[in-house]
């Protein structure tokens, strides 16, 4: 299935959503947790990358659409 990765969490997983900068596209350089919603649900619809980055991508999304962003907040 294209676009399928392992969405299997890691306990490091919401420390780099607010580390880790996307690295490419039209947000390239800005915190994954710091994406717009509307950025992520075309991801959702359209297939998240392979890899960590698409890993991360989809639990940013997840976190986003179910309203629980301010779990970042201690994290920032």
């Amino acid at each position: 299935m294209a676009g399928a990765v392992d969405c299997t969490m890691k306990p490091e997983d919401l420390q780099k959503l607010v580390a880790m900068p996307m690295p490419y596209g039209k947000h390239k350089g800005r915190v994954i947790a710091d994406l717009p919603g509307n950025y992520l649900a075309w991801f959702a619809r359209e297939g998240f990358p392979q890899g960590e980055l698409g890993r991360l991508l989809q639990l940013m999304h997840e976190i986003d659409h179910n309203g629980l962003s301010e779990l970042l907040r201690p994290l920032r």
